[in-house]
């Protein structure tokens, strides 16, 4: 399987590519032997259903791109210098957020490489490859990194810049006004400040980009997130959710 899928913009196309590297589920069947039966069968601390959650991002003319394998596989958001250990900065982690062992026999050197080979690098290439053609179309290009969470703060959504590093203040205001004006509670850089994505991309001078971090309960039931299964998405709370999101990104995009 491919490590990534791409969705195109319908109609007038913006400067701007949405990054969904947390939402896939595909473990190889190489390696899935090697996880703990439990963290295998949950996959705990994806970014559950944001590709069907965001489907209506292409319509806006915004072109995207899906991670397919677990963060697991690798995580994208994590710089490959650090190939395997702690969940916050390792391209592979050895633990959960909540510091339980993902894998029941840790994987080799050369399973880390073919991690970082097949899933990791893939991916950023063909996202640094969008980004410059957007660039060179547009002569700039706006980074959107979208993400889910459930623990650490109960706000509803966290738009992290780096703390005014990776974005300028008229980006980060425009999705700002667009979250609060479909009742989203909105913090800026509180925990979630912007990740190795947001940090990376930021650092060409042509691109913009912005960390969204929307809270699970918006979107979905959590009264059994901790229980050792993947959950099953709901289907209302995700059109209501989406309907409002649509009408957020729309209102924010508009002032892109």
């Amino acid at each position: 399987m491919l490590p990534f899928l791409e969705l195109e913009a319908v109609g007038p196309e913006l400067p701007v590519i949405a990054s969904l590297p947390h939402s896939g589920t595909f473990v190889p069947d190489w390696l899935a032997p090697k996880f703990e039966p439990e963290q295998l069968a949950a996959l705990p601390n994806t970014d559950w259903f944001l590709d069907q959650l965001y489907d209506f991002l292409p319509r806006l003319g915004v072109r995207m791109i899906v991670a397919t394998h677990s963060r697991y596989v690798g995580d994208l958001n994590r710089s490959e210098q650090l190939p395997f250990g702690d969940f916050w900065r390792a391209m592979v982690a050895e633990k959960t957020a909540s510091g339980r062992a993902i894998y029941r026999i840790p994987p080799t050197s050369a399973e880390l490489e073919r991690m970082r080979d097949e899933h990791h690098r893939p991916y950023h290439r063909r996202l640094a490859a969008l980004l410059a053609e957007t660039r060179w179309r547009s002569g700039r290009a706006v980074l959107l990194d979208l993400h889910s969470f459930f623990g650490l703060i109960q706000d509803d959504v966290c738009l992290g810049n780096g703390s005014g590093v990776s974005c300028g203040e008229p980006l980060i205001d425009a999705f700002e006004l667009g979250f609060q004006q479909q009742a989203f509670g909105v913090v800026r850089n509180r925990v979630f400040t912007g990740g190795h994505i947001t940090r990376h991309y930021a650092a060409l001078p042509w691109v913009e980009a912005l960390q969204i971090e929307l809270r699970y309960t918006c979107y979905h039931d959590c009264t059994r997130i901790d229980e050792a299964e993947r959950p099953v998405p709901d289907p209302e709370r995700l059109a209501s959710a989406r309907q409002r999101l649509e009408r957020a990104f729309s209102l924010a995009l508009s002032r892109v």
